[in-house]
């Protein structure tokens, strides 16, 4: 049985989160105390109906109480042989004050005397074990509603799988790199398309900026470059049991270079032994 522990900073994104976990057949508890998990997975997986696909609870600031007992709660569910995985959702400060400034919500931090921005830093302080602890971070700052449920389907439909999922992932820096990144790449040193006023508009998979790339070194021996860095340090990853790996490339606004780069390193990496896929953050919305 799948077991997943979903937890962030408010107004991340954890509901959508565990919406999208339901919506693939998993039973989702939100706000479970941390000290009724144990109870709770010892018998939903005695008594569990087989059409779930799993369990998910959500775990966050508002169970600010039991947090200070959640490591040993933690121990005890593995101790019996059970299983778990943490998916964590944050996103930068501005955002959150926005989402909350929009949605007029209060934060659980916050109250007569408390500001929203220190509800929000000291909710990062109560979470920090949580989100060290975690299986996969996800950054939501740039992240709709649709793609964060896309990214939960991927994360949770890799776990059925004993192959290692490797993510090729393109952003642009104007955006910010992605904080849930096992490795960025800066690919801003080779030649930029955008200076030419035909293929502004295109992006690195259109056939024209593909042509152009493939006409510059600097693109391929970048690309052989990361190559050779992924191959030689991929096995260490799958000996440690790693489910997955995110490879962030990045250039300046995420249109060209860094799309073209990404679809090439994904292609390469297509193998039976592997679930390999690649996103574009700043084209796929």
């Amino acid at each position: 049985m799948s077991f997943f522990i979903v937890s962030g900073l408010s107004g991340s994104g954890k509901s959508i989160a565990l919406q999208a976990l339901e919506d693939l057949g998993f039973y989702c508890i939100d706000n479970l105390p941390a000290i009724l998990l144990p109870t709770f997975t010892k018998e939903f997986s005695a008594t569990a109906d087989t059409d779930f696909s799993g369990c998910a609870v959500g775990i966050d600031s508002r169970n600010r109480g039991f947090l200070e007992v959640l490591p040993d709660t933690l121990t005890e569910i593995m101790s019996r042989g059970l299983d778990y995985e943490i998916l964590f959702l944050e996103s930068d400060e501005g955002v959150l004050i926005n989402r909350y400034s929009e949605t007029r919500r209060r934060h659980p931090l916050t109250d007569s005397e408390t500001a929203l921005i220190e509800g929000i830093r000291r909710e990062r302080e109560l979470l920090h074990p949580l989100r060290t602890a975690a299986t996969w971070i996800i950054d939501t700052s740039h992240t709709t509603p649709q793609k964060l449920r896309m990214l939960v389907r991927d994360f949770a439909g890799a776990r059925g799988d004993s192959k290692l999922t490797l993510l090729f992932e393109s952003f642009g820096y104007k955006h910010g790199p992605p904080s849930d990144a096992n490795f960025v790449f800066d690919v801003r040193c080779i030649p930029n398309p955008y200076w030419n006023s035909e293929l502004r508009d295109l992006t690195g998979k259109d056939q024209k900026v593909i042509e152009y790339f493939q006409s510059k070194h600097d693109a391929t021996r970048m690309i052989e470059d990361i190559k050779e860095f992924v191959e030689n340090w991929l096995p260490n990853f799958q000996s440690e049991n790693r489910t997955y790996i995110t490879v962030a490339i990045g250039c300046t606004g995420g249109q060209h270079r860094s799309v073209y780069i990404a679809d090439n390193l994904a292609t390469h990496f297509e193998d039976d032994d592997l679930n390999v896929q690649v996103r574009h953050r700043e084209l796929d919305g």
